[in-house]
């Protein structure tokens, strides 16, 4: 029993001893301890590689940051440093690959951070334990290349100092772009993609689903500021916005992620690109989860996509190639707890009943043996389905055997150098290697992928994977497309949209926008101050569509078109004009009708033999009524669609009917005494005759100038598309403005000489006084006409021809009325008045005013020239 507490006791003593010792591996103190592998004895070359075995974990809060950061081991890269040594170990062993070299190793933990993978690739170019910058003391081996150093910051670091040696660097995680600049690293090559394919395909799969609004988180370092500047110059080119972006701090601060994890909950974006390594991004993770945010979708890089987080499920990313490695996984579980500090860490982190490590669990109570069996351990380490940046590191490996090898068996007189000289692989310069690097072209083993290196990069070939919640609950890694970089544009990215599990219980993809899309018939306006995908949707004015989604401007119709009520297509105007089948049309052209009857059947009714019919001139009323049938059919003429030929006859036939009217008015019935057969018939005749020269001078006066507005400018039909938005109204236009206004002013101006005499016959009494008659029509005349005006200047479209038409028709009637009325009502109704005795005028009144009717306006200027002639002979 002693015994047996004495050993437990000595093995506590032991563990704590390696747990202290791991705990101050990494420590920055004035001398690096670098901890690693190294296998140089009886080797003919030496690889170099350089791991971040351990994680650093170093905080802050609001005032203090801790100078000595404390680390802790990572199974997952201790994997890759495991590839490393398997790989050249295969090699080894091989008989067509190096048969005749022995490959040792050198192998530095970086600890993530850039000191010291500086100081161990200086150690290693120095042949020591120590770094002695610019010096090589070492009397081994001679130095092939360095494999390594993990993220990008640190390979940016060592390539600076390789490239100044021309010491080659292959690396196998390191995909920052700024690293393709052979100006600044030389000799740095890589097995893993540039990131410019991984940045293009985000892009693409952010268009892929029509993401325009997403946050974008960066690591601190040049992989994430490089990743996310490349990603955000594509996406805004091809008009995404970003709604924030955040950096992660190198130094984890609680209140820089508390910040972050606001930025995130209070954002409208749902789709969250990070460029960060895992080592980054597990703090933001970890409050993420203590605040179960869980609405966004995640879009992972190569460097944390198999980082497994049950929070970020849905989660959709680019992972590189992965690849099956046989003898792998038996090679992880036959370590050897004992072969050296690094084994033995690994060994003692996995145990103490899992309160070291939460990652592990499974193994039984007590200390451990170094005997046990590791393989039930659901660990990291010995996850072997997901061999992707540790396959990087087995091609990175083989990549630089096989320059070996050609540089090995290089033929005398046939080599790349001075004079077609080989170098010796007992003695060779790092450039004489380099130079077999950059050429070399080779299959994988047990995968058959062909790697060779152009320009130092590897084709951009991406796997994109979907999280997913396997059936026991655990996160499974699908592959749902890929994305080739080398492909034609239109062929690149390959996504299988229905096998995606998105993290919401619909199986639509997210929807990430700032705004909705605008649809058809409306257009964006930006909001001031905002990004261009933050925009209102304002319709389209009246006379504009879009017929596109999210249209910038709206698109003019054109002049026989008009937008349609959703805006979204341009339809044809109505066209507008007054019809004949219409209701209005028919019931005018049954008024116009009615009036020419009326007109017509006043002729059959009038008696020429009557003393009535005889106290005017027979011809004149004749064409007065005659004139009134013209002017009651040509508003007909303004009905229909307009034709050049129907706008001239209805304007001409209008203005010649009315001065054909208005003159045989003025001059048959008010202008010089009537034509009464009473006394002197000769005077008579001559007096008929100059009235019926008078009305045909002046009808003529408006015939010559209706036929040079004919000839010089004639009216014509038009498309009006202007008075009305929606529609294209026939009408017709006059020519000329100042030809209408001349030859309309004309009979107004006959108009009003007709009224001056009518108003001044209006005095005379007779039984039947047609002065005051006419003076009357002629009053209705100029009432209609006055009222025309303002009436037809409101209106618009064919309602401008029915106020014309009513203002035609309105002033016949009333012409017709007030001047034939009276004298039917006498004819018709009052027959006994129609006698020459009614006919005569009156006697003379007291104050010697003449009395009588207009017809005795003749007698009366009979007697006064008799009187004049007799006065004279006695003279």
């Amino acid at each position: 029993m002693e015994i047996r507490h004495f050993l437990l006791g000595l093995c506590a003593f032991c563990l704590f001893h390696r747990r202290a010792s791991a705990e101050s591996t990494c420590n920055l103190k004035a001398k690096f301890n670098l901890s690693g592998y190294k296998d140089v004895e009886k080797k003919k070359v030496v690889i170099g590689g350089m791991f971040p075995i351990h994680k650093r974990i170093q905080s802050k809060n609001s005032t203090v940051i801790s100078l000595l950061p404390s680390f802790r081991f990572n199974f997952r890269t201790f994997r890759w440093t495991q590839a490393m040594l398997f790989a050249i170990n295969e090699i080894n062993k091989r008989e067509d690959l190096l048969p005749n070299t022995d490959l040792g190793y050198v192998i530095y933990d970086s600890c993530f951070t850039i000191s010291k993978a500086v100081e161990g690739t200086l150690t290693y170019l120095t042949g020591q334990d120590e770094a002695v910058p610019n010096y090589r003391c070492g009397d081994g081996p001679p130095l092939a290349a360095l494999v390594g150093a993990g993220g990008s910051d640190l390979s940016i670091a060592t390539a600076r100092i390789l490239g100044l040696y021309h010491f080659p660097q292959v690396s196998y995680s390191s995909t920052c772009s700024a690293l393709e600049s052979k100006f600044q690293f030389p000799t740095f090559l890589r097995t893993i993609p540039n990131d410019k394919h991984q940045s293009t395909a985000i892009a693409k799969m952010v268009l892929h689903f029509g993401w325009t609004w997403v946050g974008t988180i960066a690591a601190d370092d040049d992989y994430g500021k490089y990743g996310i500047k490349d990603f955000k110059e594509q996406v805004e080119e091809a008009g995404v916005c970003i709604s924030f972006s955040e950096t992660l701090p190198k130094v984890s601060s609680p209140e820089d992620i508390q910040r972050i994890v606001q930025t995130v909950v209070e954002a409208t974006a749902k789709i969250i690109v990070v460029f960060s390594s895992d080592v980054d991004l597990s703090p933001l993770i970890t409050e993420l989860l203590r605040q179960n945010v869980t609405n966004r979708t995640w879009i992972a890089t190569e460097a944390w996509v198999t980082s497994v987080s049950s929070l970020l499920g849905g989660t959709l990313g680019f992972a590189v190639k992965r690849a099956s490695i046989p003898g792998f996984q038996r090679y992880l579980l036959d370590m050897d707890p004992y072969t050296d500090p690094l084994t033995e860490e690994f060994w003692e982190t996995v145990d103490v009943n899992g309160t070291l490590s939460g990652e592990v669990r499974g193994l039984p109570d007590g200390l451990c043996t170094g005997c046990e069996s590791v393989a039930k351990l659901n660990n990291t380490y010995f996850d072997v389905s997901q061999l992707r940046i540790t396959y990087s590191v087995y091609k990175a490996v083989y990549a630089v055997a096989h320059a070996l090898h050609n540089l090995e068996h290089c033929k005398e007189g046939q080599g790349p150098f001075n004079g077609k000289d080989c170098a010796d692989i007992t003695d060779f310069e790092p450039w004489q290697l380099m130079y077999y690097l950059k050429n070399v072209r080779f299959k994988v083993p047990h995968t058959d992928e062909e790697i060779y290196f152009d320009k130092g990069d590897v084709e951009g070939f991406y796997e994109i994977i979907n999280w997913q919640f396997s059936s026991n609950g655990e996160i499974s890694y699908v592959i749902v497309g890929h994305y080739n970089g080398s492909a034609a544009p239109e062929d690149r990215m390959n996504i299988l949209n229905d096998s995606i599990v998105w993290n919401s219980e619909v199986l639509e993809p997210p929807r990430s926008v700032c705004s909705e899309n605008c649809q058809p018939g409306t257009r964006k306006g930006i909001r001031q101050g905002e990004p261009v995908c933050c925009f209102d949707c304002i319709p389209c004015a009246d006379g504009e569509i879009s017929n596109t989604s999210n249209a910038r401007e709206c698109i003019l119709c054109g002049v026989d078109d008009w937008s349609n009520d959703a805006h979204d297509a341009c339809v044809p105007k109505i066209i507008e004009f007054l019809a004949f089948g219409e209701p209005l049309g028919i019931t005018l052209i049954v008024i116009s009708a009615f009036g020419a009857l009326v007109t017509i059947s006043v002729v059959f009714i009038m008696n020429v033999g009557t003393p009535l019919v005889k106290a005017n001139d027979a011809l004149l009323s004749f064409s007065l009524l005659f004139s009134l049938v013209v002017t009651f059919l040509c508003s007909i003429f303004f009905l229909g669609q307009p034709q050049n030929w129907s706008c001239m006859t209805s304007q001409v036939a209008l203005a010649l009917g009315f001065a054909f009217c208005l003159s045989s008015i003025m001059s048959g019935y008010t202008l010089l005494p009537h034509c009464v057969c009473v006394t002197n018939p000769e005077v008579d005749t001559l007096t008929c005759a100059h009235q019926r020269a008078i009305a045909a001078v002046a009808t003529l006066i408006q015939g010559i100038a209706c036929g040079v507005w004919l000839i010089m400018l004639p009216p014509h039909s038009i498309k009006n598309t202007s008075a009305k938005n929606i529609k294209i109204i026939l009408e017709c236009d006059e020519g000329s403005v100042v030809f209408i206004c001349c030859i309309f002013s004309y009979d107004i101006l006959l108009a009003l000489l007709a009224f001056i005499f009518a108003f001044i016959a209006r005095k005379l009494e007779d039984n039947f006084s047609e002065g005051k008659c006419i003076t009357f029509g002629m009053l209705v005349f100029f009432i209609v006409w006055i009222s025309f005006v303002p009436a037809y200047l409101s209106t618009r479209g064919k309602f401008m021809v029915a106020v014309q038409i009513f203002a035609i028709l309105a002033s016949s009637f009333g012409l017709l009325t007030c001047i034939f009325l009276p004298k039917c009502y006498i004819l018709l109704v009052k027959p006994e008045c129609n006698t020459e005795e009614m006919m005569r005028p009156h006697a003379k009144t007291r104050d010697g005013t003449a009395t009588g009717t207009s017809a005795s306006l003749a007698t009366a200027a009979t007697e006064v020239n008799a009187t004049i002639s007799s006065m004279a002979i006695d003279d």
